[in-house]
């Protein structure tokens, strides 16, 4: 009763990564209010998934392992956790705002009349005094989320409905392993409790899986470009340092809106969130937005004309100059010094 509970994705055998990003953050808040962070799984083949989750800090691990759970479909998962946050009664759902969380999430929340904040990139657990009547609350989840996009940052609160209920982009939270696991007790789901056979009808024939082309949060080395890139074919510069480095290339919003990169490239909060080992920054200002988004990374160069932009406050090391000049040095120096 009034735990923790987060929704993992199970897809080939593994575990998401945004589900255990999450669960390194429900461990965070469950030790914060006092309270048993417990996962869910809904899948096939799942024998010992809770030893795996347990490391993850997950105090208990329920199961529901049934053929027809896999792969996903809407109707038999949202009917199980439906049926089981009813019966265990969670102050707080987590799940990740991937395809399967935006389908799954805005179904559950609205049969159990909670509401549902998407696309969060920060979970804090805080108090609120209720300006009109006055009421007081403990221990609510602050869910915190680009507005207005991505001009200001909303925090969102649910202080009467249970569960809060909230979808994180992947990346945006760590993923650590607990430094003492928690036990991951095992607890068992039978999912035909809650599921109905009409539940059933669809059946997935045939089904098609596009692999993602682009890759640069798993990128050790990002090579990224701002507004202050250009044009769409001061771009190449980029593609040709990062080629040159063995490095992914990102953008940021404005250079995205303006189409001088995909959006499938873009990096911040409106974006994806990156950790590399090496982040080079051309021609990006270094709004909030952005660097929310990569001010992680082990090591960060800014290239921009300004010597005062507000990304070389957070740079390790940042070089004053065009990136249309530095860029073809970099390269240069750098296919000379690998030989």
């Amino acid at each position: 009763m009034n735990n923790i509970f987060v929704y993992c994705e199970h897809e080939n055998g593994r575990v998401a990564d945004v589900s255990l990003e999450l669960l390194t953050k429900g461990r965070e808040l469950a030790d914060t209010l006092g309270c048993r962070l417990e996962a869910v799984v809904l899948g096939h083949g799942l024998k010992g998934i809770e030893k795996e989750l347990a490391k993850y800090g997950a105090d208990a691990v329920w199961v529901a392992d049934d053929k027809e759970l896999s792969p996903y479909r809407t109707l038999p998962h949202s009917a199980i956790l439906c049926g089981l946050f009813e019966q265990e009664k969670p102050q707080i759902v987590l799940m990740g705002a991937t395809p399967i969380g935006r389908d799954l999430g805005p179904r559950v929340s609205s049969a159990l009349y909670s509401g549902l904040t998407a696309d969060c990139t920060s979970l804090v657990i805080g108090d609120h005094t209720d300006n009109k009547s006055g009421k007081e609350y403990k221990g609510l989840l602050y869910q915190i989320r680009p507005a207005f996009g991505g001009n200001i940052i909303a925090t969102i609160i649910n202080p009467d409905q249970r569960p809060q209920m909230a979808t994180v982009r992947e990346g945006v939270m760590r993923k650590e392993e607990a430094k003492t696991p928690a036990k991951g007790e095992l607890k068992t789901i039978d999912p035909r409790k809650w599921m109905k056979d009409t539940d059933l009808v669809v059946k997935i024939i045939e089904r098609h899986i596009e692999e993602r082309k682009i890759n640069i949060k798993g990128a050790s080395i990002v090579v990224a470009g701002g507004y202050g890139v250009g044009s769409r074919e001061n771009f190449r510069l980029l593609f040709e340092l990062a080629e040159t480095l063995g490095a992914e290339v990102g953008a940021s919003r404005a250079a995205v809106d303006s189409g001088f990169a995909d959006p499938a490239r873009q990096v911040g909060q409106t974006g994806t969130t990156v950790r590399p080992k090496l982040y080079i920054a051309c021609g990006i200002s270094g709004q909030i937005q952005h660097t929310a988004g990569m001010d992680e990374s082990s090591m960060i160069i800014s290239i921009n004309t300004d010597p005062e932009a507000p990304i070389n406050k957070i740079a390790d090391y940042a070089i004053t100059g065009s990136v249309a000049d530095v860029l073809p040095k970099m390269i240069k120096y750098y296919k000379q010094n690998s030989k």
